[in-house]
This record gives structure tokens, C-alpha cells and sequence, in this order.
């Protein structure tokens, strides 16, 4: 990227710095000291976030033009004085700007993008810049630095845009912002989600059962495992035929009913246990489908050939007033009563919530709830009963001990390790490295196990939740690029969709995850390899691709036409992390959520954002209710929406194309209408009937 002097007001001379350059930040110091009394055994070493000794100086030069893809570049020029401290930052998607621009322009509070070692990272950027991943990869001893492993875990990141002398100046950003002490508040039980005021402890539903952690007086470990005894106890009456149903039939299927984290996180988990031999024993005869959408084709999805008499529902929400999910509950409650009356909802129906009060109304015997805590965020809560309990049902609790085994081992990882030797940290310094200075906007998540299918979509809630904002802690606005866009597809299947941009369009950083054994082995006479060796063939190849590219000498040299010279051409340079796995089962699985997990906290502690915290969705739910109001009194009035609605011309012609094309503008007298393959009744609708609601 060309470098040019830029004049900045801040400054007291020209600063030689890259197009975009950090800018400044919000940071949060350390959170204010918690008068809880912790008795979590920290243990372990602990770094001085320093990282490693001085790395190999000589690093391999090539010329800029082959080092930087031209669309970076082009990018990156568009961005033009972004590294003086006084801009005006035009990424901020804000009504009104000055607010934003006034506190920018009037300093005044400290930031870690003013502190010198963010400066020292903006300063590296040239000589990166100078690099080629195809000439670094030669260098074995920056690839063996450039690997990390713990219990079975492997980590190759030597194909990021990095050095040692990288990690070393990431390692002094970390102890800058305080990193090792808000990894250890967290683990503490501190209220490190200021602006909820809560604790944030995930880390607790997978803790082992003799520790002791004390939140508010009272030692939640012990909660914990209250609940995770109790779900044991009632998972194994479950499916050894000792609960029965209404009508004295053993319940071999589950619905679980949830939104968000309550659904993203334990169908990740189910998909990625459903082959896994030991898992799939555990399973036989039965099956655990999940209802999000409040779409209603999502409902006929959900219950399709499924029998009342033989199906148990676990609605999952805290409040047990969430929406969509109560909507979908109260919609499953009546597919159960159609067929068995009023009084098995207490047979066929379970909760996961706080509100006992509200789960005692809706029918479901209050004992057979099961509590989790405003501590654990919904996104973060898959090891709580959110998860535990369905995940229980389906596969036993032993096979479930060992997932909470596995993020147990992360965490402890997480908490002790030197920074050096710390996957989390390491891996998302590195991430941060990608976001907020070379300003990659996004991350593919590419695992080569069809297994873990449902990873990405579980962690893009994780990570743009949690680091999707634009206001650090103080609430001012933050100068530089926080958060990504998170993305991804099994492979080979993304080769086949989208590996054509992240090859020769923009640059995005790749996670690859593969594992060495499969959960399923295949291996046909003929064949040179196994079906699993084909799929990781193009694990290992897809990484050098990106990283290595192919210019014009090497097209030259197969006589390729000039004229599709610059249409083959791979600039290469396209960073990328290799995670390995023994295998997947519920222990690694385990690991590998945990290590997600971990890498969001990382980067939001060094950003000085609450990455626990979502605001960011409520507003569409206020305005949601306020359509539903409106829906509501046009339906039953037969009228369309009108200007005195308070809908603006645009969505008033929207609500109305929308209400026009339904076959009956006016509700029917009141009545419970269904498909009639779900609830055979005479107010049902047949599959050719054209009364569409």
C-alpha cells in the first residue's frame, strides 16, 4: 500500500504513516473492582502480555505491486486520511453526525488507539505491506513460531499477514489494555457488562463441580450444578422409559422451541454429534428437531409425522415472554391439547426459564423447569440448561459431560496460559490485527467436516453480537473498525459458491477447520484416496492458494494465453488460520465453541467495547409491536393501513401490497386454524383450500 505524508492536527510534525492508520479509540481501563469475593482458583503463570523474545530480523522483500492485490489497494487509497487523530470518520453509519464528530475532534479522554502501542502496530503496516505470504512461508522458523497446539487443538496461523515482531507488538497492545486482568475479572465474576450491570459467566456452566466461584453471595458453581444434576436426573427418566406421556407412551422425540442463542448454539452442537459414532448410538430411535422462525412453514417443519403422544416440547426463554418463541409455544401447546387435552401439557412440556411464575400459568408443572441466569447471555448459554437439557435428551448426559468437559479445558487454557503460548489470545490479537489495521471487514469460517455445518451460523451471532458496535464502553464513539462480518460453508461446498471472490475479488481472512479422523470412513476400491483424504486435500490446498497465488511468469511458463493472463492470475497474499482437530466428538466440540468464544472477548477487552451486551436489537422489536398493533386493527376492521397509522409512505404501501394480496383482508371470528395435516379439526385448512392467512 503506498505510503504518503500526511499532515495531522494532532501531530507536531508529518507523521510517515499508511493510508488508513488506526485513529482513535475508546478505551475502557480495567472495570471498577468488584466488592464480590471470588474464591476462583486462577492458577497457572501468567504473562506479562510481553509475548515473545525479538523475532528474526530479514524478512523476505518483493515488490508492492505483487505483495498487495490491486482491489486492497484501491480500498485502501479510497480511505485516504484516516490516520490523522482529528478526522472525521465517514464509516459511522449515524443520522446525525455531529455528536460523533465533536467528540472525536475534541480528544480530551484516553483511547488505546492513542497509546503508543497501538501506534507501534499502525507503524509495522509498511513493513507487512513489504511482504508476501509466498516468502514468509519459506521461513520454517517463523511457520514453527507461528503454531500453537493444547490438548489435541492445532493452530497454524503462519499464513496470516504476521511476523513475530507482529505478535510481539499485539502482545504489548494486550498488556496496554489491560487484557490478563479483564480475562481475569471475567473469570472472577466482576460485572463486566457495565451497562446491564451483570457478571458474565458462561465460563460457570461448564465449570468443574469443586469449584467455587462466588457471585452475590453465593457460590453459582454450586447453582450450576444443581441444575446440571437435575437435568441429569430428568434426561435419564426420559429415555429410559420411566417418564412417560399422557397416554403412558415413552417420549422418544423433542422439540425445543427457542430463538437466537437458544437455538443457534445447541443445533450447532446437535449437527455436529448426530455422526459421531458414540453420539449416534446414544441417539437411536430418536429424534431432536428445533422450532426458531415464527414463520409457520417452520412449525409444519418442525412437527412433521411427529405424535403428540410420543413428543416432548422444551420451551427455552428467560423471560418466557420472548415473541416469536412464545408465539411458537403457544402454537405447539395447542398442537399437543387438539389431540390430548388440556392435561397433558404437564406430561409433554418443560421449561428453560427464570420466570416460574409465568411457566406455572402457561401449564407446565413448575418442577419441571430449569433455571439458568441473567449472567449467562443467550448467545453464550448453550453450555446452561439452554442446550444442556435438549442436548440430554437426545444423546444422554455423560455424552454431554464430556462437551462441557471440552469448553472447560479452553477456558482454563484461556485463563492461564502465557500470551505466547495462549490460543484464544493469540488467534484473536491476530483477528484484531485483521479488523482494525490491515481493515479486513470480514471473516469466512470454513470448516472441512460437513459436521460442523452449522459452526458459522452459531458463531456470527457470537461475534457480531458481541462486537457489532459502535461506541466503546464510555459510550463515545469509537475511531477505528470494530467487529466483522462473519460468514461461512462447509467445504467443498463454498469452493463451489463463493471461494471465487475470496480468491480473486476482496480480501477475506479464512478460517479453516479440519479434523484427522472422520466420523464417518468411506473408501471405495479404485479410488487413490479415501473420501475423507479428498475432502482434506483441498483443506490444505485451499489455504496455500490463497496464501501463495500464481503470477504471470508461472502462467507464462504453461503457455497460457496473454490475453487470460490477468483472468488467472491469484494475487495471493490472502491471509488464513489452519485449526486441526483429532477428531470431532462432544470433547472437541466442546473446545472449539470455547475457543470462539474466547477469541470475541479478546477482541472486544482490547477494543474497550461490551461484548455482552446487544442493544442493537431492540429498536426492530419496538417498531415490530407497533406493526403487529397496527396489523391487528386493519385486519379485524377490513380496512388497509392508513396515513394516521404512523407508518411512513413507503412502508404504508408495503403493509398495504402486502394485506391486499391476502385472499381474506378480515380475520375470521375468533378460532385456532391449522394445516389439516398438523390438527385434524373442522376448523383445518386443506391443502387445497385457498383460505390463505
Amino acid at each position: 500500500v503506498p505510503v504518503v505524508k500526511t499532515e495531522c492536527k494532532t501531530s507536531e510534525r508529518p507523521v510517515e504513516r499508511p493510508l488508513r492508520g488506526g485513529g482513535e479509540a475508546v478505551m475502557l481501563g480495567r472495570a471498577p473492582s468488584s466488592k464480590l469475593g471470588p474464591k476462583v482458583n486462577i492458577g497457572g503463570s501468567v504473562n506479562n502480555g510481553s509475548g515473545p523474545a525479538s523475532p528474526r530480523k530479514g524478512a523476505p522483500v518483493v515488490d508492492r505491486q505483487q505483495a498487495n492485490p490491486p482491489t486492497q489497494t484501491t480500498h485502501l487509497l479510497q480511505r485516504q486520511g484516516v490516520a490523522c487523530a482529528s478526522r472525521k470518520d465517514l464509516s459511522l453509519n449515524a443520522l446525525d453526525m455531529s455528536e460523533a464528530v465533536s467528540s472525536r475532534d475534541g480528544a480530551g479522554h484516553e483511547s488505546i488507539a492513542d497509546t503508543p502501542a497501538w501506534q507501534a502496530l499502525v507503524d509495522h503496516i509498511p513493513e507487512i505491506e513489504e511482504t508476501h505470504l509466498r516468502y514468509l512461508l519459506k521461513d520454517e522458523e517463523r511457520c514453527l513460531r507461528l503454531s500453537l497446539e493444547h490438548n489435541g487443538l492445532y493452530s497454524d496461523f503462519s499464513r496470516q499477514r504476521v511476523t513475530p515482531k507482529t505478535l510481539e507488538l499485539l502482545f504489548d497492545l494486550a498488556k496496554e489494555a489491560g487484557l490478563k486482568e479483564k480475562i481475569e475479572q471475567m473469570f472472577q465474576g466482576e460485572q463486566i457488562n457495565e451497562t446491564e450491570h451483570r457478571s458474565v459467566l458462561h465460563v460457570a456452566t461448564r465449570a468443574d463441580r469443586n469449584q467455587e466461584l462466588i457471585v452475590d453471595g453465593k457460590n453459582v458453581v454450586k447453582d450450576v450444578w444443581t441444575v446440571l444434576d437435575k437435568i441429569k436426573a430428568f434426561s435419564d427418566q426420559v429415555r429410559n422409559g420411566e417418564w412417560l406421556g399422557a397416554t403412558g407412551k415413552p417420549i422418544k422425540d423433542v422439540v425445543a422451541i427457542g430463538i437466537g442463542g437458544s437455538f443457534l448454539g445447541p443445533l450447532f452442537v446437535h449437527t455436529s454429534l448426530r455422526t459421531e459414532p458414540i453420539a449416534a448410538m446414544k441417539a437411536q430411535g430418536r429424534q431432536l428437531r428445533f422450532l426458531a422462525n415464527v414463520d409457520p412453514v417452520d412449525v409444519a417443519r418442525a412437527l412433521h409425522n411427529l405424535n403428540q403422544e410420543t413428543t416432548m416440547v422444551v420451551i427455552i426463554s428467560k423471560t418466557f415472554t420472548t415473541a416469536e418463541t412464545m408465539l411458537n409455544a403457544r402454537t405447539v401447546r395447542k398442537w399437543i391439547t387438539a389431540e390430548l387435552g388440556e392435561s397433558a401439557v404437564s406430561k409433554h412440556m418443560v421449561a428453560v426459564s427464570t420466570n416460574v411464575k409465568l411457566v406455572s400459568q402457561f401449564g407446565i408443572d413448575p418442577d419441571n423447569t430449569f433455571e439458568f441466569w441473567d449472567w449467562v447471555g443467550g448467545r453464550y448459554s448453550v453450555c446452561s440448561a439452554v442446550g444442556m437439557l435438549p442436548l440430554s435428551l437426545q444423546y444422554g448426559f455423560d455424552q454431554m459431560e464430556q462437551f462441557l468437559e471440552g469448553a472447560r479445558d479452553i477456558d482454563q487454557h484461556f485463563l492461564n496460559a502465557p500470551f505466547e503460548k495462549n490460543i484464544p489470545v493469540t488467534l484473536g490479537l491476530v483477528n484484531l490485527w485483521n479488523i482494525s489495521f490491515l481493515h479486513y471487514p470480514a471473516r469466512a469460517i470454513l470448516p472441512y467436516c460437513q459436521a460442523l455445518s452449522k459452526l458459522a451460523p452459531h458463531i456470527q451471532q457470537v461475534s457480531m453480537e458481541s462486537n457489532g458496535k459502535g461506541v466503546g464502553m464510555d459510550g463515545k464513539p469509537l475511531k477505528f473498525e470494530a467487529g466483522q462480518i462473519d460468514f461461512g460453508e462447509p467445504g467443498t461446498n463454498g469452493q463451489h459458491s463463493f471461494y471465487q471472490l475470496i480468491h480473486q475479488g476482496r480480501v477475506i481472512p479464512c478460517d479453516f477447520i479440519g479434523t484427522i479422523k472422520s466420523q464417518q470412513s468411506v473408501y471405495l476400491k479404485g479410488e487413490i484416496v479415501s473420501n475423507h483424504d479428498e475432502l482434506m486435500c483441498n483443506f490444505f490446498a485451499q489455504a496455500d492458494a490463497l496464501a501463495t497465488g500464481k503470477n504471470a511468469v508461472e502462467l507464462r511458463a504453461e503457455n497460457v494465453p496473454d490475453n487470460l493472463i490477468p483472468h488467472k492470475t491469484f494475487t495471493g497474499n490472502r491471509p488464513s488460520t489452519s485449526i486441526l482437530l483429532p477428531e470431532l466428538n462432544a470433547y472437541s466440540t466442546g473446545q472449539i465453541l470455547a475457543l470462539y468464544e474466547a477469541m470475541v472477548a479478546v477482541k472486544g477487552f482490547v477494543w474497550g467495547i461490551n461484548s455482552f451486551d446487544q442493544w442493537g436489537v431492540e429498536l426492530g422489536k419496538v417498531l415490530a409491536s407497533k406493526c403487529r398493533s397496527k396489523m391487528n386493527s386493519a385486519r379485524t376492521q377490513s380496512r388497509l393501513i392508513e396515513t394516521s397509522d404512523g407508518f411512513n409512505f413507503s412502508t404504508t404501501r408495503l403493509l398495504n401490497r402486502y394485506l391486499k394480496g391476502k385472499t381474506f383482508l378480515q380475520y375470521p371470528e375468533p378460532r385456532d386454524v391449522f394445516p389439516c395435516d398438523l390438527i385434524d379439526s373442522e376448523n383445518c385448512i386443506p391443502p387445497d383450500d385457498e383460505t390463505i392467512l
